[in-house]
């Protein structure tokens, strides 16, 4: 008899960290995955901090960049199966928009193979996964606004 999937919430956050450049604006993205994916630095909140705290933790770790939180990007919800635990999870990821404060892509951590500052447009099209895409769109609109 096939066990079923045990189901798991978990709550991650993380961060559209940008930059003014004279031709515009610049985020930052982390590729994973040996180069494979490219996505929105984030991960999981951790016992006794904010969605804020886990959001500018996560950035710094993956980009190596410091940012300050401007605004609430909202978050997006998805489900994955982690197959060696029999396990569905549905993650909540809390996004929010953060002006670079100082730092250097090069100084990012191990968990993501690369870190660069990228124009919003090819930000855009080089994202791997929909949800971080709705989330650069919303930041794309608040960034139009400053």
């Amino acid at each position: 008899m096939i066990k079923p999937a045990s189901l798991v919430k978990q709550h991650s956050s993380g961060g559209v960290i940008f930059r003014r450049k004279n031709t515009g604006f610049e985020i930052a993205l982390v590729s994973v995955r040996n180069g494979r994916a490219w996505c929105l630095p984030k991960g999981l909140v951790d016992t006794g901090e904010t969605p804020e705290i886990t959001a500018v933790r996560e950035v710094k770790e993956e980009t190596g960049l410091t940012g300050r939180i401007v605004d609430s990007l909202g978050d997006i919800n998805y489900w994955y199966y982690i197959k060696e635990e029999n396990m569905k999870c549905r993650k909540t990821v809390s996004f929010y928009l953060m002006e670079y404060v100082s730092g250097n892509t090069s100084d990012h951590d191990g968990e993501v193979d690369s870190a660069d500052w990228l124009d919003l447009d090819t930000a855009l099209h080089r994202v791997s996964y929909k949800g971080d895409r709705t989330i650069i769109e919303k930041a794309i609109a608040r960034l139009r606004k400053l």
